[in-house]
């Protein structure tokens, strides 16, 4: 019988960097790519314990949508830290003082919870509009959204 060996990823592979549009796009469904991406889950050598994900640089942040009632329904909740200081915010009040936050909140809470996902949100780069500084990098269009 044998045994088959398991794959380990090689630490210094190349990062490839990605833009998306984020124009029209349904938040957690962009969400979701943009967190696979940044795992490395779209590439044959992922290793689930190694950052071999790529750079993703979103634009058009404040231009993604929702579906339903969520703007007005979907609550952030922040504490300060004392007594009686539990702060809400809405969607739609978070993503006018902050386009880009809503994205980078739903990104953040789908990766993992330790020092890896930590160095994983380091590799993306939100932006409200279309322009962005990363041009040197030659980003790729992403084209696997739906």
């Amino acid at each position: 019988m044998r045994i088959q060996k398991s794959y380990m990823a090689p630490c210094d592979m190349k990062k490839q960097w990605y833009c998306i549009n984020g124009e029209g796009q349904v938040l957690g469904r962009l969400a979701v790519e943009v967190a696979n991406i940044l795992m490395g889950k779209h590439r044959p050598t992922y290793t689930p314990h190694l950052d071999t994900g790529d750079f993703v640089v979103v634009t058009n942040c404040k231009k993604i949508k929702v579906t339903g009632k969520k703007l007005r329904e979907k609550v952030y909740y922040s504490w300060t830290g004392y007594p009686g200081g539990l702060r809400t915010q809405t969607l739609l009040e978070k993503s006018e003082k902050h386009p880009t936050e809503p994205l980078y909140l739903a990104v953040r809470r789908m990766l993992p919870k330790s020092t890896l996902g930590q160095q994983m949100l380091t590799k993306l780069k939100l932006y409200p509009d279309e322009q962005h500084p990363h041009a040197a990098q030659c980003p790729q269009v992403w084209k696997n959204l739906k």
